[in-house]
């Protein structure tokens, strides 16, 4: 059969499903879990990040086997669930009222106001929010993000020129996401993408987070040479990897709780 026509016959490749299970607990409760079948996956393989618990599931797993493999690590879910819950005790959203925002490793005090138009600004006394009277939820939520982006272009404009001069070339572009385990990354083709969670916390591990992905640049791996590079330019980058250990599932699910949908 010519290799076009089978192709054309074969089979069309399986995608990623979910769905969500409940997990009756001991105490009466249900724990809802997403549960993701994966072709890829090669294993059962249970997880827990700011958004909840997960279950992979290879394709040819069964249902019910999935089921038996969460009611059997129950009590390794619950105690990893109650880490996260314990890494962000002061969850905040983001609505009229609300006194401080965290920025750059503090909280800044808020000042409400109304207006015609959805506006977060900068001033010497803190965060002015002007907020029409009728603004949705979803409306704060951008602005907000909005605004923690100027915050974070504006840092970065800062740090990046005392790095350039001694870099191959420059990012081709930058990019400002809510990631959900990594905190910057590179692409082949020179595009920086940072977690916008960054301006959240202290400036100096922000900064290191830049100068780790910029040094991508020269070398494009974790090789002791990558390291050497990153000494050369950020000689405390083990104090801010130190930081994000502490603080790192804090601060995104602060970001996810006050800016995603």
């Amino acid at each position: 059969m010519p290799s076009p026509l089978r192709r054309l016959l074969a089979p069309a490749p399986r995608s990623v499903t979910r769905d969500t299970v409940d997990l009756p607990l001991d105490d009466g409760r249900s724990l809802i879990v997403q549960r993701v079948r994966d072709p890829r996956a090669k294993r059962l393989k249970l997880s827990v990040d700011e958004r909840g618990a997960r279950l992979t599931l290879p394709w040819r797993a069964s249902l019910s086997t999935g089921d038996r493999f969460l009611y059997e690590h129950r009590d390794w879910l619950i105690a990893q669930i109650a880490r996260h819950q314990g890494d962000d005790d002061d969850p905040i959203a983001f609505a009229p009222g609300l006194g401080a925002l965290p920025l750059r490793g503090e909280r800044v005090p808020l000042h409400w106001h109304d207006g015609r138009f959805a506006r977060i600004d900068m001033r010497d006394d803190g965060v002015h929010v002007q907020l029409p009277a009728r603004a949705s939820d979803v409306t704060l939520r951008r602005t907000l993000r909005a605004f923690y982006e100027a915050q974070a272009r504006a840092d970065i404009g800062h740090w990046l020129p005392r790095y350039l001069p001694d870099l191959p070339r420059a990012p081709l572009r930058l990019r400002l996401k809510i990631m959900s385990s990594q905190w910057g990354s590179l692409s082949p083709d020179g595009s920086l993408a940072l977690d916008l969670a960054l301006v959240l916390g202290r400036p100096s591990a922000f900064e290191y987070v830049l100068v780790h992905e910029l040094c991508h640049l020269i070398q494009a791996n974790h090789s002791p040479a990558f390291w050497r590079e990153v000494e050369a330019r950020f000689p405390c980058w083990r104090d801010e990897r130190a930081y994000f250990h502490a603080h790192g599932r804090a601060l995104k699910a602060t970001l996810r709780t006050l800016c995603a949908s």
